[in-house]
């Protein structure tokens, strides 16, 4: 597997949640910080990563319902490469983009 290659494609594949938090965090558009998309970190593809402040935002979808148990594994392995993990649902990103704006850049200020 080419990490690069399924980065490309998942960017290329994005969901509609996805699109919107982009659009606002891209081109450090939240309070200065730089976010990447499906960066892979371990052996993981981390939706939203902010190396400068080690954050890693999590968008769950369709995809992730019946599988907590796999995704606390996986956020408990983004933590141990030294990231803080925030998980959001897709309906919450669609609903209250600006909560979770807030939310994220709540997270920003705690590292500077």
């Amino acid at each position: 597997m080419d990490p690069i290659a399924t980065a490309r494609r998942l960017r290329r594949g994005q969901t509609l949640a996805e699109e919107k938090l982009w659009t606002i965090v891209r081109g450090r558009r939240l309070g200065g910080y730089k976010f990447r998309r499906q960066v892979p970190i371990d052996h993981y593809f981390a939706d939203f990563t902010c190396r400068d402040a080690h954050l890693i935002v999590e968008l769950d979808g369709p995809t992730h319902e019946g599988r907590e148990d796999h995704d606390a594994l996986r956020t408990e392995a983004l933590q141990r490469c030294g990231y803080r993990v925030l998980r959001f649902g897709n309906e919450v990103v669609l609903a209250d983009p600006g909560g979770v704006v807030e939310a994220t850049g709540a997270a920003l200020r705690l590292t500077a």
